[in-house]
């Protein structure tokens, strides 16, 4: 499943960063739009995860069934891709970084080159965080698996306030900048 969650995360950002912004002028929508948006959901899903319970699932061995291989492999991509690996936020920021390509065929290729490799990164980093997931929660521990459980979801929740701030202030310069009629 972690090989699975990995090549649709790789897809979906690649996807998101070379033709996103093209799929986003089909809708009429603009980044800053899709930043505001994508910055409260994810302030949403970092709330959630600030006041849910101290100890996961997971962790606690509540005694549920485990899911089988063909249960994993139907969730690789819903729910755990989208929206739960690869969600508003970092969608909203391969957008963004998708949506001024450079001028010339040898910058575009370079960028999209970096915006390749980069993902790439994000991939690789996604497969060994997902197929190592329980030796690190075995390791950590209920109450080491709670504390960054916590802080990584502040550390997300202010994300996500960025993200919509950079839409709004986006947005407001637009509205300051426009002639008054």
């Amino acid at each position: 499943m972690s090989k699975a969650v990995a090549i649709n995360s790789f897809l979906l950002l690649i996807a998101s960063v070379l033709i996103g912004a093209y799929v986003l002028d089909i809708f009429g929508l603009s980044i800053p739009i899709v930043q505001v948006a994508g910055g409260i959901v994810v302030c949403a899903i970092a709330w959630s995860l600030l006041n849910g319970p101290n100890t996961p699932a997971a962790v606690a061995g509540n005694g549920e069934r485990l899911p089988g291989s063909d249960e994993l492999r139907q969730r690789a991509f819903y729910p755990m891709t989208m929206p739960l690996t690869v969600g508003p936020g970092s969608i909203s920021v391969a957008l963004t970084l998708g949506a001024n390509p450079p001028q010339g065929f040898r910058s575009l290729l370079l960028t999209a080159l970096a915006h390749t490799l980069g993902v790439l990164i994000v991939a690789v980093s996604i497969y060994l965080c997902y197929r190592y997931a329980h030796r690190i929660l075995r390791t950590l521990g209920p109450t080491g698996t709670s504390v960054v459980v916590r802080l990584s979801a502040f550390i997300l929740l202010c994300i996500g306030v960025q993200i919509a701030w950079n839409g709004i202030e986006a947005l407001l310069g637009s509205v300051i900048a426009r002639p008054l009629s």
